[in-house]
């Protein structure tokens, strides 16, 4: 792995940004058009197996939160792979099945069975583990700022992430999606979802006021999601979530300890119980787990954590064992009595607070807090999350989140439809696809042949191609965000100090 790539915890991100900052001296202009090309043409190759002989071995000083990084990139892989059933296993009227709970209808399958059920249908869960992680990491740098009284220094970090975040997560959104819908007409790709306006201009158009209206926080209209990039409606929650966070470290800055810790359990408490606000909680769920994780490195907890210390082990285990069933709770719709009536959920139906319309997101909270707080504890599982391909994942997960959806429609699309995996849409417009390759549909649900084969190319071309995107979009825009914000800073002036231009 390069040794100078952004991950979600680089502390790049976390430094405080200083006025005097200038650009490094350029270069003949011949000499950087060629160190240019050198390095776009290094982005192209892949790193797969960057890691020689020790690729899944454990880094060697991995950083305290390196398992956060870890626990990200498998999380991006679980929702790779939920959307691939899905999208699979509509053609054969099976998607209810993965997720409904097992038995229901009397349908049993082991992909659907408690627990298994993560590995097929785990994307809801894998997004709410990226909520409750992106408080935390957002909530780190301040917050270790609160604990050593460093006010001033709290908002000079708050208003540099607040002003580079956007940015930062809307970026490479918009470079995705505008190569996306620019293949429908430079390449004249077919995709199933998708609706090419009659010509590129247009779409662009389209595309514009669509984005416009997405990415505006307070949007209160619309559809909550882009018709270009359905699986991205998780960046609008993301940026919403960052407001929070950063609008209550501000607020929270120079409470007493005690204090602090019961205003983030009350707000955690007013967006589950009495506000539809479950995104809101996992974000401040992520705050609460890195303010006691600090205390806890200072020795700085309430006496009430020390008392379970004899016990930490035995706890932490159940709750990762409980994490990983309430990640499978059934989610085919928001309807309760369909969830009282499934298998081993019955009596947790009861559970659902009054102001959570769409119920999985009140178990999918609690599931994924129990994650990300069980994960530091439990040493073997903290290992796992640190080995290097766990990293190497991390590093690309969120460009692995942008593009898996373009190449699953297209791409994707083929190769399922040569394989036996398709309707009569596949047949009306890719018909020279229809089963080039077909295989038998044989397996268990979920790890048919004919499914797993279209993932020889599929699974290692994501990858490669999230890895290109990470080095050509994602991490050049948290570059882009850091000196946008640094070349707006007032400068100093020697023997004066800082004023404003």
């Amino acid at each position: 792995m390069p040794t100078k790539s952004l991950s979600i915890l680089d502390v790049q991100e976390w430094e405080e940004i200083k006025a005097g900052w200038k650009p490094a001296s350029s270069n003949h202009p011949t000499r950087r058009r060629v160190n240019f090309f050198k390095r776009l043409m290094k982005s192209f190759k892949p790193h797969l197996f960057p890691f020689g002989s020790s690729a899944t071995g454990i880094l060697a000083k991995p950083r305290p939160t390196a398992y956060l990084d870890g626990l990200r990139g498998f999380a991006a892989f679980l929702v790779y792979w939920h959307h691939h059933q899905l999208w699979a296993h509509l053609a054969t009227g099976q998607t209810e099945v993965f997720e409904d709970a097992f038995g229901y209808n009397h349908k049993y399958h082991f992909a659907a069975f408690h627990c298994i059920r993560t590995f097929f249908s785990g994307g809801h869960y894998a997004v709410s583990t990226f909520f409750v992680i992106s408080g935390y990491v957002l909530s780190s740098k301040p917050m270790s700022l609160i604990h050593d009284h460093e006010y001033v220094k709290v908002g000079d970090n708050i208003a540099s992430a607040l002003f580079r975040r956007w940015i930062r997560l809307y970026l490479p959104l918009i470079v995705v999606t505008f190569c996306y819908i620019t293949s429908w007409h430079v390449l004249g790709l077919w995709a199933v979802n998708s609706q090419p306006k009659s010509s590129w201009r247009e779409e662009l158009r389209f595309w514009y006021f669509e984005f416009k209206n997405f990415s505006f926080l307070y949007n209160s209209g619309g559809d909550p999601w882009l018709s270009y990039q359905f699986h991205a409606w998780s960046i609008q929650i993301e940026f919403k979530g960052s407001i929070i966070i950063y609008s209550c470290l501000l607020a929270f800055s120079r409470l007493a300890r005690n204090a602090r810790i019961w205003c983030q359990i009350g707000l955690i408490f007013y967006f589950m119980y009495v506000a539809d606000g479950w995104y809101a909680a996992m974000f401040i769920s992520g705050m609460f787990l890195c303010d006691i994780d600090l205390l806890a490195a200072k020795n700085e907890l309430p006496r009430v954590f020390y008392r379970l210390r004899l016990a930490k082990s035995f706890v932490f285990h159940h709750l990762l064992a409980l994490s990983i069933y309430l990640g499978g709770v059934p989610s085919v719709n928001p309807d309760t009595n369909r969830l009282q009536n499934s298998r081993g959920w019955h009596y947790l139906s009861y559970l659902k607070p009054q102001a959570v319309f769409d119920y999985k997101w009140f178990y999918l909270f609690w599931a994924a807090t129990f994650l990300v707080a069980s994960v530091p504890r439990i040493p073997w599982l903290q290992r796992f999350f640190e080995t290097r391909f766990c990293q190497y994942l991390g590093r690309i997960s969120f460009a692995l989140y942008l593009v898996h959806g373009p190449i699953l429609w297209t791409l994707g699309d083929r190769l399922y439809t040569a394989t036996g995996w398709y309707e009569e849409a596949q047949k009306a417009h890719l018909p020279g696809w229809v089963d080039t390759l077909r295989l038998p549909k044989t397996g268990p649900l979920g790890l048919e042949l004919s499914f797993l084969a279209p993932h020889v190319i599929l699974l290692p071309f994501t990858i490669w191609l999230a890895e290109v995107v990470t080095k050509l979009v994602d991490e050049p825009s948290v570059r882009f965000a850091q000196w946008l914000y640094r070349s707006l800073l007032p400068q100093p002036i020697e023997g004066i100090g800082r004023v404003g231009r």
